[in-house]
């Protein structure tokens, strides 16, 4: 019994010890940290704005949305763009006169013509090899050869006559004469004016490349400057920017154009056009045809076309030929082409600053039996002149 008890004794104190030893232990343990006190946040500063300093923002008042006047929706905002300015109208130089004043401009390339027959009508002796020469100096200036036998032979008989020869006399024998092969008595007036009604009609024909578009804006500024009023007819459809480049041309001299859509019908533009310049009062209406290559048979018949239409209205005052000068006899081809479609009255001779020879002028009058009407003698906008002969010869055989 006393070893039980003993035994049992001996068990409590050694469980009683083996408890202390595991509650030692977990003392021993750390505990975990208490976790951090949250810091104190300070609010970034504003970023500045464009011109301010970095600083911190200032205070500012504030409206509220009651106080914001907003748009009621019951109207579009229209934002108006400022008219477009209208060009600027230019008031071209006088007519009368002009070819004198450009005489200089003519007789660059002409000189060498009078020059050349004053040489060799100078000789002691004017022998048939001289009269050859003179001949050859003429046919080699587009005279033609009708027209160069019918000046040698006058100049043969008033030198034969005449005697002894002075450089003034004959250079007053040689003016004399080719201003009588020009034509001193044709009459070159540009008919705009019909007595018994308004407007005058002028068709403008040619074929590509002659300066036909310009030329007609150039007649229009002629004829501003004469003190009429022009609109301008902008029937040629076929060739791209033809009619803006004729609205501008109309534009610089306050003349109205009328214009149809690219490759539509022609007849029908010069129709509105001439029924336009009947309601507007204009005195002139220019009608600028298509550039139509004379080979080109019904091309050709349609510009027959254009104008019996325009006739249904009113007759046709005038219908200028367009020839380049510098093309020569080339061009008398052109013009019986085109005299077989339309009757030419006048015809306008451009580029005969350059290297034209000046006798076309006295060949393609005998050829249409039409007088040239008008000349064009450079680029510039008022380089269109008048066809005046004693001023043409002057300018041909030099001072």
């Amino acid at each position: 019994m006393d070893i039980v008890i003993l035994a049992v004794v001996i068990a409590v104190v050694v469980l009683g010890a083996l408890g202390g030893l595991i509650v030692g232990s977990r003392r021993k343990k750390q505990l975990p940290p208490p976790p951090p006190a949250a810091p104190d946040i300070t609010a970034p500063p504003a970023e500045p704005h464009v011109g301010d300093e970095a600083e911190t923002p200032r205070e500012e008042p504030r409206r509220t949305i009651e106080e914001v006047d907003l748009p009621d929706g019951s109207a579009p905002v229209v934002v108006e763009e400022p008219p477009a300015e209208a060009p600027e109208i230019e008031i071209p130089e006088p007519t009368a006169g002009r070819l004198v004043r450009l005489r200089t401009r003519l007789s660059r390339s002409q000189n060498a013509l009078g020059k050349g027959l004053l040489t060799l009508l100078s000789r002691e002796h004017l022998d048939e090899d001289t009269w050859e020469e003179i001949e050859d100096a003429l046919l080699t200036a587009d005279v033609g050869v009708q027209p160069t036998q019918e000046l040698v032979e006058r100049l043969r008989e008033r030198v034969k006559v005449l005697g002894t020869r002075t450089p003034e006399e004959l250079r007053t024998l040689l003016r004399e004469e080719l201003v009588t092969l020009v034509g001193r008595d044709l009459d070159r007036a540009v008919k705009t004016e019909p007595e018994d009604r308004k407007p005058g009609i002028v068709m403008v024909v040619g074929v590509n490349g002659t300066g036909k578009t310009t030329t007609t804006g150039k007649l229009a500024r002629v004829l501003v400057a004469d003190g009429q009023s022009v609109v301008l007819g902008a029937a040629d459809t076929f060739r791209a920017a033809a009619a803006d480049q004729l609205q501008t041309w109309g534009e610089r001299v306050g003349a109205h154009t009328v214009r149809g859509p690219e490759g539509g019908d022609p007849a029908s533009v010069a129709f509105d056009a001439v029924k336009e310049g009947k309601e507007m009062g204009a005195n002139v209406v220019l009608i600028d045809t298509a550039g139509r290559l004379h080979t080109k048979t019904g091309l050709m018949d349609e510009l027959g076309k254009v104008k019996r239409v325009v006739e249904k209205q009113a007759p046709v005052d005038e219908v200028l030929l367009v020839l380049d000068a510098t093309t020569g006899q080339n061009g008398l081809v052109q013009a019986r082409v085109f005299s077989e479609v339309v009757d030419i009255t006048g015809i306008v001779l451009t580029k005969l600053d350059g290297t034209a020879k000046g006798g076309i002028v006295v060949a393609v009058q005998r050829e249409l039996g039409v007088p040239v009407k008008l000349v064009g003698l450079g680029e510039g906008a008022d380089d269109l002149a008048p066809f005046e002969p004693e001023a043409f010869v002057d300018a041909l055989i030099g001072e």
